[in-house]
């Protein structure tokens, strides 16, 4: 059982790591990327469709996402779905073939701001962990309680699970740091 809990915790903090470079890997750098539009649903055959299942999505050059329909007749509906994304915060235009989306590039206040949103975003898979950390210490304290575990187990697998919560934090927060490099980096 004990290592059942280590197996557990770990998991869910690799898991709750993973998370947080999607959503690192989603915020405005100033340079255009394709998974900045990742998550953005669209609109298309009655139904709410991610847009990587409606087209292609590329980064031809630094400042210009291009998406190409893989049906035409979806054009308008994926312009609408960028433009209506207030979070995004993008105007796109379409020739009829393909949708272009032009990345303006960063003012120092929104590059501020962003840097703000990658703090609150460690600190909440860090909040996560945490939480994780403490249930999975309160299942040992209920099985030692049991005579499942002796004091010894209970201190080893909680020193095992503070060296893989310490281990994540430090993953997590050069992941973040070099976030913030990017972003604060004309």
């Amino acid at each position: 059982m004990d290592k059942n809990l280590i197996n557990q915790a770990e998991t869910s903090f690799r898991n709750a790591k993973e998370h947080l470079v999607e959503e690192l890997d989603r915020l405005r750098t100033g340079r255009a990327n394709a998974s900045m539009l990742d998550g953005l649903m669209v609109e298309a055959y009655g139904t709410k469709m991610p847009l990587n299942q409606v087209g292609t999505v590329t980064a031809p050059e630094a400042q210009l996402i291009q998406i190409t329909p893989f049906d035409p007749n979806n054009l308008a509906n994926i312009t609408a779905a960028i433009r209506n994304n207030q979070a995004l915060g993008f105007n796109p235009s379409d020739d009829g073939r393909v949708v272009r989306v032009i990345v303006p590039p960063l003012t120092e206040e929104r590059r501020r701001e962003i840097a703000k949103q990658i703090g609150e975003k460690v600190e909440e898979t860090l909040v996560r962990m945490r939480s994780v950390r403490h249930d999975v210490l309160k299942q040992v304290e209920m099985a030692k309680k049991d005579k499942q575990f002796s004091e010894d187990d209970a201190r080893r697998i909680e020193k095992t699970i503070d060296e893989n919560l310490s281990l994540y934090r430090e993953q997590i927060e050069k992941a973040a740091k070099l976030k913030e490099t990017e972003i604060l980096t004309l």
